[in-house]
């Protein structure tokens, strides 16, 4: 091995002069006649350019990497002229430059060891800017995000680059909940395995909607100029799929213990019902439904590979997204238990009651509560019907009784899926209270912000990364990340896909070019 030279003491004299500054000031007059809080936004900010020197101090010490053998490209070509060359990085404590060594031939572009033994992004923004960048991303505007980066970090950082930023860190997703392995062990896990599914639309720049959106919203004629009429707002939305998986303890109930926690708050409901387990959240606007739902399923048998657990669809009665878990579910070979939304069930039947009854009228909530009680000891058909007659007889006009035959029907299309009895006799979950959450979190709190036009790059993105936020992941995501980059960036240019690695502090032969 080679001798590594001491690094020279002065490299650090900038920062102890920064630092005795720093010390000196805080002993002075100034610092004793300020307020604390004043003290310290100064003392932050003087403490930040005391960091990026130490940080540009530590760059010198670790010298230009000169590499510690042949450096040869991908394209075959040899590299053996070195020179010293300069880049800028932008960090969190402001820009430091970095003096790497460069290896070129004639005709072929330089390599790089140290950037690569660093990891150095391609651009000017340091990973950890770029993981800055997309945590705040994922909470709040870019133009928040670009005030948030002023006042707690030293870079500088524009809205375009902000935007440019947040789409490259969320470009891993995928590939990381593919190769995920490190799930807790199934034993571990409750004995029910939840896949659900649910759709909220996102306002779309008209060129992101889908193309028959898109053709529709070309076609709309409006009445005025500066205003939406009554009826003018459609087609302005690209519907996302959102999804969640989760594993959770069976809870067997009587249909008569899910008919009381519809009263008032149950607080002994609430501390006994057991809570989901290793829950992850997710939406997509640029996959279908069933590329969404293929992948819920596909994560669900990752989780259980040994067909331990009960695999259970939660949904609220969407047609295509039950035909779709219903065909990747035939895909997988897996008999798949689809199970409706009772609150959506319940928001029927309380306007079928409203339609039979005054909304003061004492008998309304025994009628609703009664007929809920049927429908959960699986008598669906004969609350159909019932209803239907109760309409009949009342005299409804057609007007009035639409409540009541839009719960019937709606009981009748979806008698496949309200097999309740068996479901409680199972502990199966009944209710999509998660994916319901899910779609208030990652869609409406962030994306349905007024005046807001979404990019389907733009909004994808943003997706994910609150996606990783809420399942707990983003950390370690972008540990995943940066390891992606390190071998998109640098990997992929040395010969056979073997980085050379770097020697240590400079030899003083090396040239500098600007």
């Amino acid at each position: 091995m080679s001798a590594v030279s001491a690094p020279d003491p002065n490299v650090f004299a900038q920062a102890r002069e920064h630092f005795d500054a720093i010390e000196r000031f805080l002993g002075s007059k100034e610092a004793c006649s300020l307020r604390e809080s004043d003290l310290e936004r100064e003392l932050e900010k003087r403490g930040r350019e005391l960091m990026r020197q130490l940080l540009q101090a530590h760059l010198e010490v670790r010298g230009p990497g000169e590499a510690a053998g042949p450096v040869e490209g991908a394209d075959g070509i040899e590299r053996n002229q070195p020179r010293l060359h300069q880049r800028g990085l932008e960090t969190i404590f402001g820009e430091v430059t970095i003096e790497r060594a460069g290896y070129g031939a004639e005709g072929a572009e330089s390599l790089h060891p140290l950037d690569a033994e660093l990891n150095l992004p391609k651009e000017l923004y340091s990973h950890e800017v770029r993981r800055r960048v997309a945590a705040a991303a994922a909470k709040e505007s870019f133009e928040e995000v670009v005030a948030t980066l002023s006042e707690t970090t030293g870079a500088e950082v524009g809205k375009r680059q902000v935007e440019e930023l947040v789409a490259r860190a969320a470009e891993d997703f995928d590939t990381f909940y593919a190769e995920r392995t490190e799930w807790r062990r199934p034993e571990e896990t409750g004995s029910i395995l939840v896949v659900s599914v649910d759709g909220k639309g996102v306002v779309m720049r008209r060129e992101d909607l889908r193309e028959a959106t898109r053709k529709k919203a070309a076609a709309t004629r409006h009445k005025l100029l500066k205003h939406l009429s009554p009826g003018e707002k459609r087609n302005a939305k690209r519907m996302a799929t959102v999804a969640t998986v989760y594993t959770i303890a069976p809870y067997v109930r009587k249909p008569e213990d899910v008919v009381r926690t519809l009263a008032p708050y149950n607080e002994r409901e609430e501390t006994t019902r057991p809570r989901p387990e290793n829950k992850r959240v997710w939406a997509s606007l640029e996959k279908t439904p069933e590329q969404v739902i293929r992948d819920a399923i596909r994560e669900a048998r990752i989780r259980d590979p040994e067909g331990k657990k009960r695999i259970v669809a939660l949904v609220d009665g969407n047609p295509d997204q039950i035909e779709a878990l219903r065909k990747v579910a035939r895909r997988y070979g897996i008999v798949l238990p689809i199970v409706l939304d009772f609150i959506h069930v319940a928001g029927y039947v309380w306007k079928a009651g409203l339609a039979l009854h005054e909304e003061r009228d004492p008998r309304l909530e025994q009628w609703v509560a009664q007929h809920l009680l049927h429908i959960l000891r699986g008598r669906c058909g004969f609350v159909a019907a019932g209803i239907r007659r109760s309409a009949t007889r009342r005299g409804l006009r057609r007007k009035a009784r639409k409540p009541v035959d839009r719960c019937a029907e709606y009981l009748h299309n979806h008698a496949s899926y309200l097999h309740y009895d068996h479901y409680l006799a199972k502990g199966y979950p009944i209710a999509t209270g998660v994916i319901e959450g899910a779609c208030r979190y990652l869609i409406k709190d962030r994306m349905d912000v007024t005046g807001a036009r979404w990019s389907l790059k733009g909004a994808e993105a943003v997706l994910r990364l609150r996606a990783l936020r809420a399942s707990g992941d983003f950390d370690d995501y972008w540990r995943f990340h940066e390891q992606r980059e390190y071998l998109r960036n640098h990997v992929p240019r040395y010969a056979d896909g073997k980085v050379v690695p770097v020697r240590g502090r400079p030899r003083r032969h090396l040239k500098r070019v600007k």
